[in-house]
């Protein structure tokens, strides 16, 4: 099985919005709720990463990662292609391409699968991250 990374480009814009789709929203720390897909549009080609990839495998799209300016790694793959053997791939070759003294990985406190990759692959837990947003004060 070959995983390799290609730079996200304008023919992603489908392909990332159908992941975007496919996620559970109870797991999700970045969207409370779906953009649609001109404000999905509007914020890929902000260029808002310092690195953004579509992970292939065998040549077929199974997911993105990529690496904030704040070297954060944020990845999904599609549901029908994970196998825990492979997930850690695309993070070595996103480290091996953009190496840095430390990578971060924001997880829901939901997403115990995700706790738990990231666990078992030295990762450390720093901190559990609050939020007051507006709607909420009163």
């Amino acid at each position: 099985m070959t995983i390799i990374l290609k730079s996200v480009t304008k023919n992603d814009l489908n392909f990332l919005y159908k992941l975007l789709e496919s996620r559970n929203p109870n797991q999700n720390i970045s969207h409370k709720k779906m953009p649609t897909f001109s404000q999905h549009k509007k914020f890929v080609l902000s260029k808002p990463y310092s690195k953004w990839y579509i992970i292939y495998q065998n040549s077929v799209k199974i997911g993105s990662i990529y690496l904030s300016k704040q070297n954060e790694i944020g990845m999904f793959i599609l549901k029908k292609y994970k196998k825990s053997n492979m997930d850690f791939k695309p993070i070595q070759l996103l480290m091996n391409k953009n190496p840095r003294k430390r990578y971060l990985a924001n997880v829901s406190i939901k997403n115990k699968k995700s706790m738990k990759f990231f666990k078992e692959h030295k990762f450390q837990l720093i901190q559990h991250t609050f939020e007051l947003s507006k709607e909420l004060i009163k």
